[in-house]
């Protein structure tokens, strides 16, 4: 399975229920990557969308507690052990975890790639991702030139799992 988020300086994901920042060339990286596959998530994560409704052109799966959850074109499950479950039908490098934060602390022991968006900038903040810098189990395999959107600079940086 594969990780995506984007981060900031402290791994920071996101404050108050929303992320930090809207940059236009990670959320086109985002559609690009998860189009046509399969994007994993929790209810709040939900809740952020357009009109809080699964992402179109993709397998959406949602990992809720709450047994009486049923979202419209989506598949709930409520449990780590049913969503594994649920993805042994998609090859695994067609299964994207993309958030929330408790979502990315469940789930990054069954990951082998992120796909980390670093934003240099330190965001207000009340949710974080995993800092992969510091786990020894994660080495960067590629990255991209900086880049930036206005004052904010930012680069793509693909982490993948030693074997």
């Amino acid at each position: 399975m594969n990780l995506i988020a984007a981060v900031d300086r402290n791994w920071a994901i996101g404050n108050k229920g929303q992320l930090l920042v809207r940059i236009p060339n990670d959320h086109k990286m985002f559609r690009q990557e998860t189009l046509d596959k399969v994007v994993v998530y929790g209810r709040k994560t939900l809740e952020t969308f357009p009109l809080s409704q699964p992402l179109d052109r993709r397998v959406n799966i949602i990992l809720s507690k709450n047994p009486n959850l049923q979202v419209r074109h989506a598949q709930v499950v409520h449990s780590v052990e049913e969503l594994l479950e649920a993805c042994r039908e998609y090859p695994s490098e067609d299964v994207y975890v993309i958030g929330g934060a408790s979502v990315y602390r469940q789930l990054l022991p069954y990951c082998d790639t992120a796909h980390i968006t670093k934003i240099d900038y330190a965001y207000e903040a009340d949710a974080y991702f995993p800092n992969l810098d510091e786990d020894p189990d994660w080495e960067i395999t590629a990255d991209s030139e900086e880049q930036t959107y206005f004052d904010i600079a930012y680069q793509f940086v693909k982490y993948e799992r030693k074997k």
